[in-house]
């Protein structure tokens, strides 16, 4: 459902992954340096079960103007019917102005599965084991 006034969610380009998601805002928003709000789209989504919508940066805003989603990748679940939110932080130095209908962040559909868990006293070995958190080291 869109209540947008913007155009649905779209691909750039025919071999994007990632559709990109609009502003939809009444005035311009100014986020100043390390202030993150709550950007709303006014898109509403049904997913089929057993599918998600993953909400990431777009590289261009995050390069250029420091804008980037806070929660990234934010999760869409199948069950959720409210509006897409982007929460968006500014990590630049100067103050960024959102438009209405500004491109905001990228939007990807990805079919996800559901596990069961079962409780064990221990796990099978692996080569990593443990390690973790850069335990490989950089070169």
């Amino acid at each position: 459902m869109n209540r947008s006034g913007n155009e649905l969610p779209t691909y750039s380009t025919p071999l994007s992954a990632g559709m990109d998601l609009r502003a939809n805002l009444d005035a311009p928003v100014t986020l100043q340096p390390l202030e993150r709000r709550l950007i709303p789209t006014g898109i509403f989504i049904q997913l089929p079960e057993g599918y998600e919508c993953q909400v990431r940066p777009r590289s261009g805003l995050a390069l250029k103007r420091g804008l980037t989603v806070l929660n990234t990748p934010g999760t869409i679940d199948a069950d959720y019917r409210g509006e897409v939110g982007v929460i968006l932080i500014n990590m630049g130095s100067e103050p960024q102005i959102i438009e209405h209908g500004e491109r905001i962040a990228q939007m990807v559909v990805a079919r996800h599965a559901t596990v069961e868990w079962d409780s064990v006293e221990a796990l099978d070995a692996s080569e990593r084991g443990a390690g973790g958190f850069g335990h490989t080291g950089v070169k």
